[in-house]
């Protein structure tokens, strides 16, 4: 199942280990299938408020995330990152577009009152 690697960004800095940063992550990526879907760009807000920018990276499974994530190739170049934007990161497990059904998971959150 796919999963991602979200990174909520509210803060942006053009500082040079930001730079190395981006010229060095996706060999980090590579070795786990990681790959950019949305890597920052124009936010059009339609509900609330929205500061800063969006990064979301697909791996083919959770594990592949966590083991991205953990790897030593990408622990070397997390603190140009850490350093200087503030954000959030989270994991998570996509669903599958082919049998996700909304109705049924509220039919099974209405069981469950």
């Amino acid at each position: 199942m796919t999963a991602y690697g979200i990174a909520h960004l509210r803060t942006t800095s053009e500082h040079d280990d930001i730079l190395e940063y981006l010229e060095r992550i996706q060999a980090t990526l590579d070795p786990y299938g990681g790959r950019f879907v949305i890597h920052g760009g124009p936010v059009t807000v339609v509900e609330g408020s929205w500061p800063g920018t969006l990064v979301a990276i697909a791996f083919p499974s959770m594990t592949q995330v966590r083991e991205w994530y953990d790897s030593p190739a990408y622990r070397a170049i997390l603190p140009l990152r850490t350093k200087h934007l503030d954000g959030d990161v989270i994991m998570i497990e996509g669903v599958d577009p082919d049998t996700h059904d909304s109705a049924a998971m509220a039919a099974a959150l209405r069981a469950r009152r």
